[in-house]
């Protein structure tokens, strides 16, 4: 996560690195690729049919059918998402924080891009009534907002929409006539399945939702891009889904064979895949209790997180001390966490969030230890949280936010 001005906040030249899962690959996973290593022949744009079938199968038992020419795949989400901002045209809405790899790909098509504020009570979506201010205010001014990107697990902030605000939201997205893409990378990653219901936009507006999914929050090693699309079922989804494989293959954007093979394989869920997801969420979700609890132990905010293998904190209430530190902003708090902690910890600002907010997502994946033993014990464990590399992990954490809770009262002024 290198600035290209090493002075001074200039802009930034790589993203915050996905949150992967700090396991070892899968040895089934392993096994379909290396079985597939010598298919010397290049996978279609929009993928094969053993990878599409696949998808089919995925998708429905999520309660989202669809038929073969309704789905397409891609090396990875980003390029789907910069295929149907390219497709769709038009200016593009986005929750404030976002995913980081959202708003690149509006910039680099020279797309306008408007952060609307989220909920109290999830990140991932916007606010209804904010983005209906939003939109208004933005056509007032000679903008034109088509597009809307959402999730309904998110990233940054590990959190999962309740199904009620979810319904508000697309009922405001279809009175504001825009079209959605409802970035679904980390619904199947929930920490408590049977507590929440993962509901997507697709349920509510069928015909105006492309779903995306990348592999690589719960399926795939993040170094094995993959991600696939299901399109709406009408004449706007038949045409949407054309241009992005044009575009597509004007990218020469095809899935690498051996990863289409090990692909169609976890898409298509059999036991190992299904014991391994299982158990990750598990572990994950031990991992980011931990460290929600450390941080709001010192006085700092984060909501308990829900999905995924991170947590967004802020930082705010220790900036008394923090500024003892020389942190004043999102940039500055990102140098200092990750000398203290060890890993990274992408400030807020990369995920659309203001510069001066001192915010932060933290990552479970490098509190699992150095090495693949190591990782893996922490997956079989039933006691992962003691094990000796965890355990010095979480003790580094909360000793970091426990000196800054300290750091905080001692400097902050009477009243």
């Amino acid at each position: 996560m290198l600035r290209t001005v090493p002075e001074g906040h200039g802009p930034v030249r790589y993203g915050p690195p996905f949150p992967g899962d700090g396991l070892p690959v899968l040895p089934e996973l392993a096994a379909v690729l290396a079985a597939a290593a010598g298919r010397g022949r290049g996978e279609q744009v929009g993928g094969g049919p053993a990878l599409l079938e696949a998808a089919l199968g995925w998708f429905e038992r999520r309660g989202l059918p669809a038929a073969p020419d309704r789905v397409a795949a891609a090396p990875g989400a980003p390029a789907l998402l910069l295929a149907l901002t390219a497709a769709l045209g038009g200016d593009v809405l986005v929750p404030r924080p976002c995913a980081p790899w959202w708003e690149p790909y509006a910039r680099l098509l020279g797309r306008p891009v408007f952060h609307v504020a989220t909920p109290a009570e999830c990140g991932g979506v916007p606010d209804p009534y904010a983005l209906l201010e939003t939109v208004r205010r933005v056509r007032a001014e000679g903008g034109d907002p088509r597009l809307l990107v959402l999730s309904v697990a998110d990233d940054p902030t590990g959190t999962a929409a309740p199904p009620e605000v979810l319904h508000e939201v697309a009922e405001a997205a279809a009175g504001a006539g825009l079209h959605l893409v409802s970035d679904e990378t980390w619904r199947d990653t929930l920490h408590a399945p049977h507590d929440t219901v993962p509901v997507s936009p697709a349920d509510l507006l069928p015909d105006r939702v492309t779903v995306v999914t990348d592999l690589a929050g719960a399926l795939l090693p993040p170094g094995w891009p993959a991600a696939v699309a299901r399109f709406p079922a009408n004449g706007h989804g038949n045409g949407l889904r054309a241009r992005v494989l044009d575009i597509l293959t004007a990218l020469g954007a095809r899935v690498a064979a051996p990863v289409a093979s090990a692909a169609a394989y976890a898409l298509g869920e059999p036991e190992p895949v299904t014991a391994r997801v299982a158990a990750t969420v598990r572990l994950h979700a031990r991992l980011a209790a931990a460290a929600h609890a450390a941080v709001v132990a010192s006085g700092a905010l984060a909501r308990p997180p829900q999905a995924g293998r991170h947590l967004y904190a802020d930082l705010g209430p220790l900036r008394p001390g923090l500024t003892g530190h020389g942190v004043s902003d999102a940039q500055e708090l990102e140098d200092f966490l990750a000398a203290r902690l060890g890993m990274p910890a992408p400030g807020g600002h990369r995920f659309g969030d203001d510069l001066g907010a001192l915010r932060v997502r933290l990552s479970t994946g490098p509190l699992l230890g150095g090495t693949d033993a190591e990782r893996t014990e922490s997956l079989t464990s039933p006691a992962p949280l003691e094990l000796p590399a965890v355990h010095r992990a979480l003790v580094t954490l909360r000793s970091v936010f426990a000196d800054l809770g300290d750091d905080a009262q001692r400097w902050e002024p009477p009243r």
